[in-house]
């Protein structure tokens, strides 16, 4: 009679958003059990190890399609949960560094809510399935195995300490805090190269009620950039509706120009942007929160996939790469990177020699592409640090600000514009010569030169017809 072989075991630490779908593809093939160092609760709530979750989160198109292809249903799950979809740019009011977007029709959206919800219904979700388990309030101390393998971890639980867990593919999900580098020098695994660029930003936030009658009428998302071309400290203000009747107000600053916790000075910041239009809409607002202020925002990449990595290991998510939050890549990333370690897994076994390195290889595309997106423009701010901008990289540039500009008057740039950013498409797409056409023509006649709000929400928001 012949035997199955025994059922192959994975460990994926930490259990928030990038894990949790680590976890999902993983269960396919495999027991998993996800290490996560905080308690968790069942509901939405903010959670210790992740500090950057009190602030705003968009799930872009791009990524939401990639979670949707890993655990089919759960955006419904997640609108069904209080999140909310909305339109883009039908549904957003945004001043970018060229100007106002016209809201039009398009096929992108984004998914709003606050991010102990996202993660809560995916906690639901993930922990369903069969053959998942979690280890919660423990923390993993180190990498089993040799510089040619990994083979576990050795963690600690609230009932052991030390415990040793076998594994035959171990994935590194563990968030802006990873020690993932250490302990593959603990194992001898030496020279993997790291890089930083960082515009010094500041974020805070502050939830606010939302005007009576906001949230039923579809409110946009509204949002005020700055324009990395000024020599002036880079600020920015988004207001984004979430679950429950709340507007989500998170303001930004680079160096000399950052917000404070100072509950009195927020809506003042907010005003003082290129356009006031954010704090004119928070003006008045009952304030449900504190303000809470997150610095350390810079991009940070480390190139594991040019590393000699061990068999049965690879990092995922913000182990690997973290970008500047203002442009809600870091989700995204890792849901289109998990994708395609999907697509990889069901082609060859987790434990094969050369699987982990694979499943390195098959992310790099996602964080390659998000971070020239971010650190192209974060070094241009007054006192950023960190790598210089390639050669060449200035034709591009000016190539890219028209067709920005041109995206303010021409519907096929907008459409082109909001591809690229909600990563639904590669940036290689604006170079296609049917846009490239458009680019050559592009205009900022006619551009709005007010925010682009209906008089219905106007008069929602308790707003003049003009200002």
């Amino acid at each position: 009679m012949n035997q199955s072989p025994p059922r192959r075991h994975a460990v994926v630490i930490g259990g928030s958003l990038t894990g949790l779908l680590a976890a999902a593809v993983l269960a396919e093939h495999a027991a998993v059990t996800v290490i996560e160092a905080d308690a968790l609760t069942e509901g939405p709530a903010p959670r210790r190890g992740l500090p950057q979750g009190r602030h705003t989160h968009l799930l872009w198109s791009g990524g939401a399609r990639a979670m949707e292809g890993i655990l089919p249903g759960i955006l419904d799950e997640l609108t069904g949960a209080g999140a909310l979809r909305r339109s883009l740019p039908a549904e957003l009011v945004t001043l970018t560094a060229r100007g106002w977007i016209p809201r039009r029709g398009g096929t992108q959206f984004a998914l709003a809510c606050s991010r102990g919800l996202l993660d809560s219904v995916l906690r639901a979700r993930v922990g369903g399935l069969e053959g998942v388990t979690t280890l919660r309030r423990s923390r993993v101390r180190g990498l089993a195995g040799t510089a040619a393998r990994v083979t576990g971890v050795r963690v600690d639980t609230p009932g052991e300490r030390g415990r040793l867990l076998a594994a035959d593919l171990v994935v590194d999900a563990s968030g802006r805090g990873s020690r993932a580098v250490a302990w593959l020098g603990a194992l001898g695994v030496a020279g993997i190269r790291r890089a930083e660029v960082d515009s010094g930003l500041v974020y805070a936030t502050r939830i606010f009620e939302a005007p009576a009658g906001a949230h039923a009428s579809g409110f946009p998302i509204v949002n005020v950039q700055s324009d990395p071309r000024a020599p002036v400290p880079g600020r920015t203000g988004t207001i984004v509706p979430i679950e429950d009747g709340r507007w989500q107000a998170t303001l930004s600053g680079t160096r000399g120009g950052r917000p404070t916790a100072d509950p009195e000075l927020f809506v003042p910041f907010a005003k003082g942007l290129r356009h006031p239009v954010v704090g004119e809409l928070l003006e008045g607002r009952k304030p449900l929160t504190d303000v809470a202020v997150t610095p350390g925002t810079a991009n940070r990449r480390v190139y594991f996939e040019k590393a000699a990595l061990p068999d049965g290991f690879f990092a995922v998510g913000d182990s690997v790469a973290t970008f500047n939050p203002l442009y809600g890549q870091g989700m995204t990333v890792a849901a289109q990177g998990l994708l395609a370690v999907r697509a990889l897994l069901r082609e060859r076994d987790l434990a094969d020699p050369g699987t982990g390195r694979a499943a390195q290889r098959a992310i790099t595309p996602q964080v390659a592409t998000a971070w020239e997106l971010a650190t192209s423009q974060d070094i241009l701010y007054p006192g950023a640090t960190g790598m210089e901008p390639k050669a060449g990289s200035g034709l591009l540039d000016r190539y890219v600000g028209r067709l920005m500009t041109g995206a303010t008057t021409d519907g096929v740039l907008t459409d082109a514009l909001f591809k690229v950013i909600t990563m639904s498409g590669p940036p290689g797409d604006w170079l296609r010569p049917s846009v490239v056409w458009h680019v050559l023509r592009a205009s900022e006649r006619g551009a709005l030169r007010e925010p682009p709000l209906t008089a219905a929400e106007r008069a929602v928001a308790g707003l003049g017809r003009t200002r």
